[in-house]
C-alpha cells in the first residue's frame, strides 16, 4: 500500500512535526509512506520536495508572499496576519509522481502558498481516496485557523472578526462559498488529532456531512523517555536543588498562546510567597522577547530555539513540570513530548488538552482563563510528595494512548477500508 502524506513543511511547526512522525510510524509498520512537501529542509529518503530547482525554490517564497499580500489588504491588524489563509496561492501537484503512485492521499497542513483551493480541486478530480488530518479549524471556516469565540462556521462565515471591514459578504463569506462548492461530494475522510476538534468539525456547516474520526498524533516513546535527571542537570549546568518549571515560548505576542495568564500566575505565586524565588526557576525554550523575560519574577534559563529531538528530550527531563497556558489548542506536540518523558504538565482545561492530561494524575487542568488556578496547578505539580506518582502516570498515559504502533495501526485500518470501498 502506497500512501502519500502532504504537508507544507517537513519539520517546521507543530503540524509538520506530527505529520513527519506519522510517516515514520507508518514506515515502521510496513506501510510505504512518502511525505510530499514544498521544499526539503534536510535529507530523508521518504521525503520528496516539490521544489527542487533554484527557480522552483524561489517560486515557493513567491507564492507565500503572494498569499500574505492578498490578505494584507483585508486583515484587521498585523496580529492576525498569519491566523487567516484565503487559499488563493498554490501549486498544482496532481501530476507529481508521488501523487500518481499513491493508493491513498493523506492531506495535513497545506497552507502558506503550497496548496490553494484550486490545487485541492485538481487533487479531488483524481478520484483517489483522500484522508485529511486537521491540525486546526481551517477546513471548516471561511479562512481562519482558529475561530476563537466566533461561531459563524456553524452556519455560514460572514462578519469575520479577523477582517478590517467585516460584512455580510466579506472575504470569509466568499472563501466559505468556494469551500462549499469544492467539498460537494468530495471523496474525503476527515481525521482530527483530538476529539475536541472532531466535535467542532461534526457541528460545522462545511464538514458535518462527512465522516469524521479522531486519531491522535504518534510519538516515539523510545526517544522521548525518562532519563537520569541529575546527570542531565550537571551536563546543562542547571541547579540540582531547585524546582525547574519549563515553558515553550512560541509567539508570546499571540493572545491565543495565553502568555499573559502565565505571567500573571507567576506574579501571583511570588506575591503570595516571596520565598518561592529561592526555590523555583524557569527554563524557557523558543522565541521569547528579552523584555518579556525581564518582567518574570523568577530566574530564567533561556535556551532560545532548540534544535533536534535529543536536546528537547534533555530539557523535558531536567524540569520538574511544564506549563502550557494556551487558550485554544488542538493536541500540542510539546505536551505529549513532556508526558512521554515523565514530566507532568499544567494547562488550561480547553481544546484537546483534557484528552492528554489526566487532572491531578499526570498534571493539572486549570479553570479556563484563571491565572489564579494556573498558579495553584503549578504549586500542585511541584510538590515533592507527588513527584513520583505524577511522573509515572504521565509516562503511562502516553504508552497507553499515543505510541507509534497504536496510531499507525489505526491509520492503516482507515486506509485499507477506503481502498476496499473504492474497489
Amino acid at each position: 500500500m502506497n500512501v502519500t502524506l502532504i504537508n507544507t513543511y517537513q519539520s517546521s511547526g507543530g503540524a509538520a512535526v506530527a505529520c513527519r512522525r506519522l510517516a515514520l510510524a507508518l514506515r515502521k509498520s510496513y506501510t510505504n509512506a512518502t511525505l510530499l512537501v514544498q521544499e526539503q529542509a534536510f535529507a530523508e529518503d521518504f521525503v520528496t520536495p516539490v521544489a527542487t530547482s533554484y527557480l522552483q525554490k524561489k517560486a515557493v517564497f513567491g507564492r507565500f508572499i503572494a498569499e500574505r499580500l492578498y490578505f494584507y489588504f483585508f486583515e484587521r491588524s498585523k496580529q492576525v496576519r498569519f491566523a487567516f489563509s484565503p487559499g488563493v496561492a498554490g501549486i498544482d501537484i496532481s501530476i507529481h509522481p508521488a501523487i500518481l503512485q499513491a493508493d491513498v492521499l493523506h492531506l495535513h497542513w497545506i497552507h502558506f502558498g503550497f496548496l490553494s483551493l484550486e490545487s485541492l480541486k485538481r487533487l479531488l478530480s483524481l478520484n483517489k481516496p483522500i484522508v485529511w488530518t486537521l491540525h486546526d479549524m481551517w477546513a471548516m471556516t471561511g479562512g481562519c485557523h482558529y475561530s476563537g469565540t466566533c461561531a459563524h462556521y456553524l452556519s455560514h462565515c460572514h462578519e469575520c472578526p479577523f477582517l478590517k471591514y467585516p460584512s455580510e459578504k466579506d472575504l470569509s463569506y466568499r472563501v466559505f462559498e468556494k469551500k462549499k462548492a469544492l467539498l460537494q461530494n468530495a471523496p474525503i475522510h476527515f481525521v482530527t488529532c483530538s476529539q475536541w476538534l472532531a466535535d467542532k468539525a461534526r457541528q460545522s456547516a462545511l464538514l458535518r456531512q462527512f465522516p469524521v474520526i479522531a486519531i491522535p498524533n504518534p510519538i516515539d516513546t523510545e526517544l522521548y523517555k525518562p532519563m537520569d535527571v541529575l546527570a542531565l542537570r550537571e551536563k546543562l549546568g542547571l541547579p540540582l536543588d531547585k524546582k525547574l518549571l519549563l515553558f515553550g515560548a512560541m509567539n508570546t505576542q499571540d493572545p491565543r498562546k495565553g502568555f499573559a495568564y502565565l505571567e500573571k500566575a507567576l506574579n501571583q505565586l511570588y506575591e503570595a510567597d516571596k520565598n518561592l524565588k529561592e526555590q523555583i526557576e524557569l527554563v524557557i525554550f523558543g522565541k521569547a522577547e528579552e523584555e518579556i523575560l525581564r518582567r518574570l519574577p523568577f530566574y530564567v534559563h533561556d535556551y532560545g530555539s532548540v534544535k533536534g529531538d535529543t536536546a528537547l528530550v534533555e530539557l523535558y527531563n531536567v524540569c520538574d513540570a511544564m506549563v502550557l497556558p494556551s487558550l485554544e489548542d488542538n493536541l500540542p506536540n510539546t505536551v505529549m513530548e513532556a508526558l512521554s518523558c515523565g514530566t507532568p504538565v499544567v494547562a488550561f482545561d480547553t481544546g484537546g488538552l483534557p484528552e492528554m492530561i489526566d487532572h491531578m494524575n499526570s498534571g493539572y487542568l486549570a479553570l479556563y482563563q484563571s491565572a489564579e488556578d494556573l498558579s495553584k496547578g503549578i504549586l500542585f505539580v511541584l510538590e515533592e510528595q507527588r513527584k513520583i506518582s505524577l511522573q509515572e502516570h504521565a509516562r503511562k498515559s502516553v504508552l497507553e494512548r499515543f505510541t507509534e504502533e497504536r496510531i499507525a495501526g489505526r491509520y492503516q485500518s482507515l486506509y485499507h477500508s477506503l481502498i476496499h470501498k473504492e474497489k
